[in-house]
């Protein structure tokens, strides 16, 4: 009874709430079936004063489903009272984050729930955790090492998420922190691993790594869910045999900036210049944080989670570094590129320079000429191109 009046209170907050600052149209939702199928999962571990820690929500339904269940599941009786137990939350996406405090907002939920980073608070004394799995493996050990670390004894973790996106290599982890994972029968093409009893982790947690890269003469820190891991990937690789042929400024952002390569190999070469690092993965912004301290650039370079430099004001840059993802979720799509073409243009100083490097099928000079200004092609390799555009 208590799992049908939780279904029912959902409905509701499910249509209320939006995407934004994500693109929004009326085929296009803010919550999944992923979503819903943990909370009706959540909604049988629920009990009196349990903890509850959800982490992936992408737009707040998981967050808010579980401050609603809680509440369902109080108002039937079972526990003491509406809102009992506590709900964190932890959200690598800057618009994710954004997304919440609206949707929260709309609903008269503020306030109901605590936001963290992905460290030890997140899981005190929490019971159950709700995760949207992570397309990548080293994001998913980095935070079910974290659970079975720091979560209650007898923690419960959900993980759900779209069949498709699912491996075994998933259960593979999960059956490395928890004795049982046991999968959950599919439903609109989306599936829950319920993994219980988890083993205390021996040793230090595997993330973030440090990795020292020879032909760079620097050492890269990285967490679970930062791009390319503490790998040098190939586009930046080729955007740094240009490095000389950048101008000296003095205003700098490397934006999407990854684990901080770019900025900090910046920051190298032209010590008086100050440096804004930018990213819209938490992940990526400490991992940037930890490349910058360790090679010594702190005083030169800041580190900052934000969306397209939604945050910094007009004009504020004379040059920006861009190796933008050809990625949004699991699908290729331009969308991201243009975002941040459109951002630059708003915050290049007029004569400020945009470098760009970008897989050459996608073909982005067109949208760089018509966003920033004048575009130039100053190499290109057998996947590659790199362009410098000067701010009309």
């Amino acid at each position: 009874m208590g799992k049908d009046v939780a279904v029912a209170d959902l409905e509701a907050l499910f249509s209320s709430l939006g995407r934004f600052p994500d693109v929004e149209a009326p085929n296009l939702l803010a919550y999944d079936a992923t979503d819903r199928l943990l909370l009706d999962h959540a909604a049988e571990f629920v009990g009196e004063g349990i903890d509850v820690a959800v982490i992936g929500d992408r737009y707040g339904a998981l967050a808010l489903g579980a401050v609603e269940t809680l509440d369902a599941v109080a108002t039937l009786g079972t526990v003491a009272g509406p809102g009992v137990g506590h709900v964190s939350v932890h959200q690598d996406l800057y618009t994710g984050r954004v997304a919440l405090e609206r949707n929260a907002a709309a609903a008269g939920l503020e306030g109901r729930y605590e936001t963290f980073e992905l460290v030890p608070e997140l899981f005190a004394g929490v019971g159950l955790v709700l995760l949207q799995l992570p397309k990548s493996l080293a994001e998913l050990e980095e935070i079910v090492d974290a659970v079975a670390r720091h979560a209650a004894k007898d923690a419960v973790l959900l993980a759900g998420g779209r069949v498709k996106h699912m491996s075994l290599s998933m259960n593979a982890v999960l059956e490395k922190y928890f004795s049982s994972v046991q999968p959950q029968l599919a439903r609109r093409k989306s599936r829950v691993l319920l993994a219980t009893d988890p083993k205390p982790p021996a040793g230090p947690a595997p993330y973030p790594v440090t990795q020292h890269l020879p032909e760079l003469g620097i050492d890269v820190c990285a967490h679970g869910a930062a791009f390319s891991g503490a790998r040098l990937d190939i586009g930046t690789r080729y955007l740094l045999t240009f490095l000389d042929k950048m101008p000296e400024a003095a205003r700098v952002v490397d934006l999407g900036c990854g684990t901080g390569i770019l900025a900090t190999m910046y920051a190298r070469k032209h010590p008086v210049a100050r440096v804004r690092a930018t990213d819209q993965s938490a992940a990526a912004v400490a991992s940037a944080r930890g490349t910058v301290e360790a090679n010594a650039v702190g005083g030169q370079v800041t580190v900052i989670h934000d969306d397209a430099m939604s945050t910094f004001e007009p004009a504020s840059a004379d040059l920006i570094l861009l190796n933008p993802p050809f990625h949004l979720g699991t699908s290729v799509h331009a969308g991201a590129a243009l975002k941040m073409f459109e951002a630059a243009a708003r915050v290049l100083a007029r004569g400020g320079e945009l470098w760009t490097v970008y897989n050459s099928h996608l073909q982005y000079r067109a949208a760089l000429e018509r966003l920033i200004g004048d575009t130039v092609v100053v190499g290109r390799n057998p996947k590659f191109t790199v362009t410098r555009s000067v701010r009309g």
